[in-house]
């Protein structure tokens, strides 16, 4: 079923990615993951809007899509700074976020599939109706 194209209105991302107050290493990854997200919600949207059509319905999988992309550089950024592996109690360890990035990657994978953002998902969408210039020679059609 189609659904009519809408605009999208992008999230609070503070709603998400919260203020914090006394902890400034939460501060800063919060303040980091509000304008990965905010970034990639505005690169993706305008693609999105030609490419598969967005109705009001897409909104919380775009939102999630971008959530997803600045966990991965959360998680990216923890492992450049604190290493693969860690001292633990137990001795050497492997850092926690690994698992975590490897988990929010697998979802990311599956947003992508499903929003058609990679060259062969692409391939699987039926643009929307209606943009359709009568140009010949578009690659896309």
């Amino acid at each position: 079923m189609k659904l009519p194209p809408s605009e999208l209105a992008e999230p609070n991302w503070l709603d998400t990615f919260p203020a914090v107050r006394g902890d400034d290493a939460q501060r800063a990854i919060n303040v980091r993951c509000r304008e990965i997200a905010r970034r990639e919600w505005r690169r993706v949207v305008p693609v999105l809007k030609v490419t598969a059509g967005l109705a009001d319905v897409d909104t919380q999988t775009v939102m999630d899509y971008c959530v997803c992309v600045a966990r991965i550089d959360q998680c990216e950024r923890d492992i450049s700074l604190r290493g693969l592996l860690m001292q633990g109690e137990r001795g050497w360890q492997k850092n926690g976020a690994t698992t975590v990035v490897g988990q929010y990657r697998q979802q990311l994978a599956r947003y992508i599939g499903e929003l058609g953002l990679s060259p062969s998902a692409r391939g699987r969408l039926t643009p929307p109706e209606g943009g359709d210039d009568g140009d010949e020679d578009d690659p896309f059609d």
